[in-house]
């Protein structure tokens, strides 16, 4: 055996045992916070503050779980937007509709309408997509924690139909130090009027 081939040998039995070191952890991690977790299988009903169009509270509801078929949600949406809110994707920086959006106005789940973030809590992040460093209400959206290659991460789904949305960070403005990471692909926008 060669010294080239002895190193690729060895350099690549390493990468193999690390890598399997990293899942290990990875999955260890996971089962941890996987009690403690919102369940997205849960049948519902699922209470919500619902709001009007111009943003106004009309009040707490307890609604049935928005559940479909990967069929039906396909159906609905454009493929970006059955991508991210389906399988948890992630559009590319800079390319969403809503990044550079400031109007007035209510940001909607894509996938089911439930009010999610209001324009008067929207920053410009720097990052690509649309931020915002507090939600409507705390009700409409849950966190799913999970581990990504040794990286801890907040998941944010809506609570009505379980769209992923994005993530949340502890990077935002005040008040809240908060930075709501949302794909605009995931979200549809109401103009106030």
């Amino acid at each position: 055996m060669n010294d080239t081939t002895r190193r690729a040998f060895i350099f690549g039995g390493a990468t193999i045992v690390a890598s399997g070191l990293l899942l290990g952890v990875q999955r260890i991690l996971s089962s941890a916070f996987a009690d403690s977790e919102h369940r997205a299988d849960s049948a519902g009903p699922v209470k919500i503050e619902q709001f009007s169009d111009e943003g106004a509270s009309t009040g707490f509801s307890s609604v049935p779980k928005v559940r479909k078929n990967l069929d039906e949600w396909k159906k609905q949406l454009t493929p970006l937007q059955f991508e991210v809110t389906r399988h948890a994707d992630t559009e590319w920086a800079f390319t969403g509709a809503l990044n550079k959006e400031y109007s007035s106005g209510l940001y909607r789940c894509i996938d089911c309408n439930n009010a999610l973030f209001t324009s008067k809590t929207k920053f410009d992040s720097g990052t690509g997509w649309p931020s915002f460093w507090a939600p409507i209400s705390p009700s409409n959206l849950y966190e799913k924690t999970s581990v990504s290659f040794g990286t801890l991460l907040h998941e944010v789904r809506c609570t009505l139909c379980d769209a992923h949305l994005g993530h949340v960070f502890n990077d935002g403005p005040k008040p809240t130090g908060l930075r709501y990471c949302m794909n605009s692909a995931a979200l549809r926008f109401v103009p106030h009027a």
